[in-house]
């Protein structure tokens, strides 16, 4: 567990890293040599594609055993299709990334049976399988880890997006970061190995997630902090924190996490299909602006499901735009769609990186190009706060 003291700006010592370089748990007997080249693979896929360019980063995909946190994970389809081996014509991991982003998303009725989902594991006693389970543990593929009468509850992000949201999030050595969403501990892991046990924390409300996460990560030979408890409160007893970083997605900043920071402290999160990072600047200030990449994950665990995007009364051509099904998540509740397809054809069909989000005190709000410009729409469910000016465009 972590200290609640002032951190030390230390980088982990030598002995430290050199002893994650030993294989841990169950990657010392039987598929170390397979994962180290898969796991490296991967990591040339992620600097094929411009991400990892931090080289500690890099360091800790290169020798955090991803395999070791998804002991078994779910591909879309039938219950077959898991029986099939390498090669055969199956969902595979792609299959898997669609069903799982639609999921985070709020695109499929997992509960309704839109989706089902078929089992890979590490303990299957057919060897093929075994090694299409190894080889989707170090695809760049979301994974579905943990399904519940059929609908996504976890998963591991999508290794090249994990990437850029730890890069993104600028620590520095001696930084105490919070996660919130433990997931599979592999995040967590990834964070621990960079900055050390002692400065990361990681924080879920349900306790099977924790205990899971947990022991993954002590297979992994690493203990950062797991606590469990609800993740719009943060964990105040390992705090003051210098990073937040959540891996599920919030409709709103809760209040909280403000107050477990210090100041100039950054908060990122998943918020409307994007991911905003927020520059802290007290209890009740915070700033930022979105990042330009995607990003769909699940919702806060007890936050309730997302709102529906309304689209009545709009052409089929501007749904297929990314840009525009932001922003109908942005305004959603808070914005006609009409409304919202006149905004974005007026200013150019904006990216998420002219969007941002301010908090003041209770208020927070999205906002294009200036927080106090004509279009802003208040955060949260509709009716949360109060009108201020900007909330349409259009307004003076």
């Amino acid at each position: 567990m972590g200290s609640t003291g002032e951190s030390t700006r230390s980088a982990p010592d030598a002995a430290e890293r050199m002893a994650r370089r030993k294989p841990a748990g169950r990657e010392a007997d039987g598929c170390a040599e397979e994962a180290a080249a898969l796991r490296t693979g991967l990591v040339r896929e992620i600097v094929a594609g411009g991400g990892l360019t931090d080289p500690a980063w890099r360091a800790a995909f290169e020798e955090v055993p991803r395999h070791l946190f998804v002991p078994y994970y779910y591909e879309a389809g039938d219950a077959t299709a898991a029986a099939a081996p390498p090669g055969a014509k199956t969902a595979g991991a792609a299959g898997t990334a669609g069903a799982v982003e639609a999921a985070e998303a709020g695109e499929v009725d997992a509960a309704h049976g839109t989706v089902g989902y078929a089992r890979l594991w590490r303990d299957d006693p057919h060897p093929l399988r075994r090694a299409r389970w190894l080889a989707g543990a170090y695809a760049d593929a979301p994974l579905a880890t943990r399904v519940r009468d059929g609908e996504l509850i976890t998963s591991s992000s999508q290794p090249s997006l994990m990437a850029r949201m730890l890069q993104a999030l600028q620590v520095r050595d001696g930084d105490r970061v919070l996660e919130i969403g433990a997931g599979t501990g592999y995040n967590a892991a990834l964070l621990a190995h960079r900055l050390g046990d002692a400065h990361v924390t990681t924080l879920d409300l349900d306790p099977e997630i924790t205990e899971a996460a947990r022991n993954h990560l002590a297979a992994a030979g690493l203990r950062p902090a797991v606590v469990t408890g609800d993740g719009a409160r943060g964990c105040p007893l390992h705090a003051p924190y210098d990073r937040i970083i959540a891996t599920c997605a919030v409709a709103s900043i809760p209040s909280a996490w403000l107050g477990q920071c210090r100041p100039d402290a950054l908060i990122l999160t998943p918020l409307a299909t994007g991911l905003i990072a927020l520059r802290v600047a007290d209890a009740r200030h915070a700033e930022g602006r979105f990042l330009a990449i995607p990003a769909y994950f699940v919702p806060l665990r007890g936050s309730g499901p997302p709102p529906r995007v309304p689209t009545h009364g709009l052409p089929s051509r501007p749904l297929l735009d990314d840009s525009f099904r932001f922003l109908l998540n942005v305004a959603a509740g808070h914005m006609e769609p009409v409304e919202a397809l006149a905004l974005w054809e007026h200013e150019g069909r904006p990216g998420r990186e002219r969007y941002g989000v301010t908090v003041r005190g209770e208020r927070q709000w999205a906002w294009l190009d200036d927080p106090e410009g004509a279009y802003g729409w208040p955060l949260g469910p509709p009716g949360r706060l109060e009108p201020f000016r900007g909330l349409s465009p259009g307004a003076p």
